[in-house]
């Protein structure tokens, strides 16, 4: 006999048609329930590089900056701001702020100068454009040792390009030693080495804003009789402020950090010494590490605020 199902209960066909409920279910992996897992789970190897790379030396360096680690003065003991006050009763290190400020002064203002200005010129596509941009990028790919090894050759006193230059155009009489004479000649000629490296990177990060800014806001300005100063002025500077901005701290970062550029050049002439130059003189020659670490905590402490307040002054959000 054939058992009926009584009315309002389903039959077994029907339920084994729908499953039931008591059909396996597909196994599905935690990303695939959670899509904005797999984000995460990419990033975690670079996070954990970074953390192990930049945070936890930045971690003992904050922490060995309060004791005195000095090599010739054992045993590692805690000295709280003592590291700190030695450093600024010393002369030379006071010499080294203003060496570095004016690094910092000369490097920022004409790295970004020069790379507004190259970026508004390879704005528009011309033939040749990209070989243009792969030449100009060659400067910063190059170490900073081996750009001062090549300028040291330009700034040399005896065979140098600069001496020969400037007799054959008789505006020196016999070749002079541009390095290691006058303080402010000496930071500046330093400068233009670091600034020869910095400014491909400063036109690239401008120019990929410049390249995102609609052609129809200068044809509307065109229109309406703007010049190509007004559209500078008035369109391209504050538009390409985000790109601006991200230079000028990609500038204030290496001017405050020099170090290959100088001690290539000129040694450890006071007359260039800048303060991570400094940094490197205390922990490697004294072996007065503890100093060490107080004046690099200095150094990135002011390099971090002196960002923010370039980044305050300068960015601004644009929207098209």
């Amino acid at each position: 006999m054939t058992a009926v199902p009584m009315e309002g209960q389903p039959s077994e066909t029907t339920s084994a048609a729908s499953g039931g409920g008591r059909g396996p279910k597909p196994r599905t992996s935690r990303v695939g329930k959670d899509p904005r897992v797999l984000p995460y789970l990419l990033v975690t190897p670079l996070a954990v590089f970074i953390v192990g790379l930049a945070l936890v030396p930045a971690g003992f360096t904050l922490v060995e900056s309060f004791f005195t680690v000095n090599a010739l003065d054992p045993p590692t003991r805690f000295s709280g701001l003592a590291n700190f006050q030695h450093l600024f009763a010393n002369p030379a290190i006071r010499h080294s702020i203003g060496n570095t400020l004016l690094y910092v002064l000369i490097g920022v203002a004409l790295s970004t100068a020069l790379g507004i200005a190259m970026a508004v010129v390879l704005q528009r596509k011309f033939w040749g454009r990209s070989a243009v941009i792969a030449l100009i990028v060659l400067p910063w790919a190059l170490p900073g040792v081996v750009e001062g090894l090549v300028w040291s050759g330009i700034y040399d006193p005896n065979s140098g390009l600069l001496n020969s230059f400037l007799t054959s155009v008789h505006l020196i009489d016999n070749y002079q030693v541009f390095l290691g004479q006058h303080g402010l000649l000496t930071i500046a000629l330093i400068e233009i080495v670091q600034v020869w490296q910095m400014t491909p990177l400063s036109t690239l990060l401008i120019l990929a804003v410049l390249q995102v800014i609609p052609d129809d806001i200068y044809e509307a300005a065109r229109l309406d009789g703007c010049n190509a100063w007004s559209a500078f002025r008035y369109i391209t500077l504050p538009l390409a402020r985000a790109g601006i901005a991200i230079a000028m701290v990609q500038a204030v970062v290496a001017t405050l950090n020099v170090f290959d550029q100088p001690y290539v050049l000129n040694g450890a002439a006071t007359t260039g010494v800048s303060l991570t130059m400094q940094t490197y003189f205390i922990s490697f020659q004294n072996l007065d590490f503890g100093q060490g670490y107080a004046l690099s905590l200095l150094i990135t402490v002011v390099t971090v605020l002196v960002s923010l307040v370039v980044v305050r002054a300068v960015y601004r959000k644009v929207e098209f």
